[in-house]
């Protein structure tokens, strides 16, 4: 059985606001496995244990550029150790400039940007440069580079902690300028149901059969109550399926808007600092504890 710590305790309820005794009783039944601790809270307590808030483990920020003609864009992720340092106007700086030479040169990944000219160096060089001025270690985490099929607009929030990048057809300014900042309220994971990964439907479907199990539902109903879940699931997380959060019938969705004004949207980007960085949580008074008992034996 393996140990289960405060530390991670900690890490469930932020993941799940699920009480912390109810936290603890679900990582020692999936023994200490921090995923399928979630999976069990979700079955017990539904939504109140949801995956809606992202996994933000580290610092940084995120720029975006839009080329001129508006036909080529860039949305980059940097990180940094701390939000003190993310907010350096040398890394902040840094950053921006990233972005506009992903539009103008179009590199073939994070390792190619690195080598790419900057300031009579190159990218790689600066950021080291920047690192032993500033003191605290640094990367380029990722990129996204648009060329437009309609027209580009860009979103910036929460101190460069969201940004969004959405190509459009059609419409006007204003409503490229509420997509772009719906996406960044509502945190869409696709475009549409094709986008959605599998493995993340097939969650959604054990946990609403679980559920239903425990709610002592018929087994002939199970798939119909799993695929109704998974129906529901896809409308908040694709952005066609969306309601938008500006409606005002509160109940209109993005395709519908998308309809009403003639436009589409073609792709977009979203990028959350840290999102999906598993940040290493640890117990501090069992790591004084180990520390003092070694010093013990020295």
């Amino acid at each position: 059985m393996a140990a289960i710590t405060a530390g991670m305790v900690a890490e469930l309820r932020a993941k799940t606001d699920a009480p912390m005794m109810e936290c603890k009783k679900a990582l020692t039944e999936a023994d200490g496995n921090l995923d399928k601790a979630e999976e069990i809270l979700r079955v017990r307590l539904g939504n109140k244990a949801s995956k809606a808030a992202s996994r933000v483990a580290a610092e940084g920020v995120v720029s975006v550029h839009v080329a001129a003609d508006g036909k080529a864009g860039a949305i980059v992720e940097i990180n940094s150790e701390t939000d003190f340092v993310a907010k350096n106007d040398d890394f902040v700086a840094f950053s921006k400039k990233l972005a506009e030479i992903v539009a103008a040169g179009n590199p073939a990944g994070v390792e190619a940007l690195a080598a790419a000219p900057l300031d009579g160096s190159t990218v790689d060089e600066v950021r080291k440069a920047l690192v032993g001025k500033i003191g605290e270690n640094m990367s380029i985490r990722r990129f996204t580079r648009f060329e437009a099929i309609g027209r580009l607009v860009s979103y910036v929030h929460g101190g460069s902690k969201i940004g969004v990048m959405i190509d459009v057809s059609g419409g006007d300014e204003q409503l490229a300028k509420d997509l772009a900042m719906h996406i960044a309220a509502s945190k869409p994971k696709s475009l549409d149901a094709s986008g959605v990964p599998a493995e993340l439907l097939e969650t959604e479907r054990r946990i609403a059969i679980e559920k239903a199990r425990e709610d002592k539902k018929p087994e002939a109903m199970l798939e119909k109550i799993a695929e109704g879940t998974v129906q529901k699931y896809l409308k908040t997380v694709t952005l066609l399926g969306q309601v938008f959060v500006k409606a005002e019938d509160g109940k209109q969705t993005i395709e519908q808007l998308l309809k009403a004004k003639g436009a589409t949207v073609n792709r977009f980007a979203l990028y959350i600092v840290g999102e999906g960085i598993e940040k290493k949580v640890t117990d501090f008074a069992a790591e004084v504890a180990e520390q003092m008992a070694a010093a013990k034996k020295q």
